[in-house]
């Protein structure tokens, strides 16, 4: 059973319009996309959303407009996807399972990116007694989505490494084919120490095409630089001293927090 981790949202969206699960899914239907990511304060966020074209509604399910997120990440021993990131390596690759907690839906999802900064999504469905674990069925889609995309990994090597829950709130501008998320309660858990975002802070994410959407302007407006994030590889460089990355220890004390492993 998962933990119940509900928090509140820090941004008030009650006014803007929804959008259902299955219009978001068919303007998502294409995968391939840029994402840019920004870590930003309430009041920014805030000020980001009451700016934001109504063009942009919310993803509301069965009147829920936030959805509580899980993901178990496989990597090697040695971590070699956050190395590769880190690295900035032309072709980086993630494996995870992923739960959305309230509706009990597990997929598996293998991300991969290009040397244009393009990021593809590959996933397939799941069974949620499944979550976390890298059956044969699971490992099957794994090695022939990471062989499509060029990366050559033994998936025989990955086990999972590092568990993150979250809550998101979704907007999508479906006629745009563009879509905003925000990440609060980050929370990530790797060999007994953990990591987490401060409550004061959202993890803001745009995704669209190569040129940077209005939404990436209008964040940009409010002094919002895009950065190089990633939840998994950001907690893992802090929790582990063999993966450097010094933009992220810069972070911590203000918008992240440590809690290592008790020996």
């Amino acid at each position: 059973m998962l933990a119940d981790r509900t928090r509140p949202a820090p941004v008030d969206v009650s006014g803007r319009a929804g959008v259902g699960l299955d219009e978001v899914v068919q303007e998502a239907a294409n995968l391939t996309r840029v994402d840019r990511k920004y870590l930003v304060d309430r009041h920014l966020a805030e000020s980001f959303l009451t700016l934001l074209p109504a063009s942009f509604r919310v993803l509301t399910i069965d009147g829920r407009r936030t959805t509580s997120y899980s993901s178990v990440y496989f990597d090697t021993a040695r971590l070699d996807a956050c190395r590769d990131h880190v690295q900035r390596r032309r072709r980086r690759w993630k494996v995870r399972s992923r739960m959305y907690v309230e509706d009990r839906l597990c997929r598996f999802e293998v991300k991969t990116r290009d040397g244009r900064g393009v990021t593809q999504k590959q996933v397939a469905a799941s069974h949620p007694d499944q979550h976390g674990l890298l059956g044969s069925d699971e490992a099957a889609f794994v090695t022939g989505t990471l062989r499509d995309h060029g990366v050559d990994v033994d998936v025989a090597t990955l086990a999972p490494s590092m568990r993150v829950d979250y809550q998101r709130l979704t907007l999508a501008d479906t006629a745009a084919a563009l879509r905003v998320t925000l990440d609060w309660g980050v929370e990530c858990s790797l060999d007994g120490g953990r990591v987490w975002v401060d409550e004061d802070w959202v993890l803001v994410e745009t995704k669209g095409g190569l040129r940077p959407s209005p939404a990436d302007a209008l964040l940009g407006s409010l002094g919002a630089r895009p950065r190089s994030f990633s939840k998994y590889v950001s907690a893992a460089s802090l929790l582990r001293e063999d993966i450097p990355d010094n933009d992220v220890r810069r972070l911590r004390g203000r918008q992240l927090h440590l809690q290592e492993a008790i020996a």
